[in-house]
């Protein structure tokens, strides 16, 4: 294995290694900072365990499936939205200027304003946070598309033209190809998104998913469970991230391209 291979686990481990001596030392009470040993017993009881053996035993899969279907569900809608949107202001100055100021505006809004809203509108549970989600994914998606539309330079449009293409073609033979880096960059920083208003939404009080294991734990001062949650939600957004970059290699050559 070379140099370059290990350079991603380098700061994970420098991470692991200052946790472990900072633990160590004292300097941190147990009930502020646990160490790596007790934080791992504790992922191992949440993940492995059988139910009833403690109060997270065997819940990780049913807390995981919750918040992926909440992930998943905002950040499709979010997508399904943003990507036309997006491409159709990129490319048609009527379209922009009639969202352009809008979406600006509601952009500026911290995603937290909307929490009470969202609370009165829908109640507490799976619509009030896809609704999170869906917000704060769409705007890195549309502006990402939009950017990457006007970067397509109007000679690609008239070569294709004078080769019969049609303007339908054309946006799945131009402008999706040319536009997949912005669109790729979009839809990966609305995934990661996604994962930060999951949690906001399920400290709201639902019964299940990784934000709520996170508000429960703070509740019953278990810091061990809190560093539980924050380490798999990490883990599992990267997961998504990857899963979605190799979804869209498959269905697109331009992204295959992107190495």
């Amino acid at each position: 294995m070379n140099g370059r291979a290990l350079l991603p686990v380098l700061l994970p481990l420098a991470v692991l290694l200052a946790w472990t001596a900072l633990s160590g030392s004292g300097l941190a009470p147990a009930y502020l900072l646990p160490g790596p040993a007790a934080v791992f017993e504790a992922g191992v009881r949440y993940v492995f365990a059988a139910p009833g053996q403690g109060p997270y035993a065997g819940r990780f899969f049913t807390d995981l499936l919750a918040s992926l279907g909440r992930v998943f569900a905002g950040f499709g809608l979010a997508a399904l939205l943003g990507v036309p949107l997006g491409l159709c202001s990129g490319r048609v100055v009527t379209v922009n200027r009639l969202f352009a100021s809008t979406i600006g505006g509601l952009r500026a809004v911290p995603g937290i304003c909307w929490l009470p809203l969202a609370l009165i509108w829908f109640g507490i549970g799976f619509r009030t946070t896809v609704f999170l989600v869906a917000l704060a994914a769409f705007f890195p998606i549309y502006q990402n598309a939009l950017t990457g539309a006007r970067s397509v330079a109007p000679i690609y449009y008239q070569a294709g033209a004078m080769l019969g293409v049609s303007r339908l073609r054309g946006v799945f033979a131009i402008l999706l190809p040319l536009a997949m880096p912005n669109l790729l960059t979009g839809l990966r920083l609305g995934m990661g998104i996604s994962w930060a208003y999951l949690v906001l939404g399920e400290l709201t009080g639902v019964p299940d998913g990784l934000g709520a294991v996170i508000m429960d734990a703070r509740m019953l001062g278990q810091t061990d469970m809190i560093l539980v949650g924050i380490l798999l939600i990490a883990l599992v957004g990267r997961l998504c991230d990857r899963l979605l970059v190799g979804l869209l290699r498959v269905c697109s050559k331009s992204a295959r391209r992107l190495g």
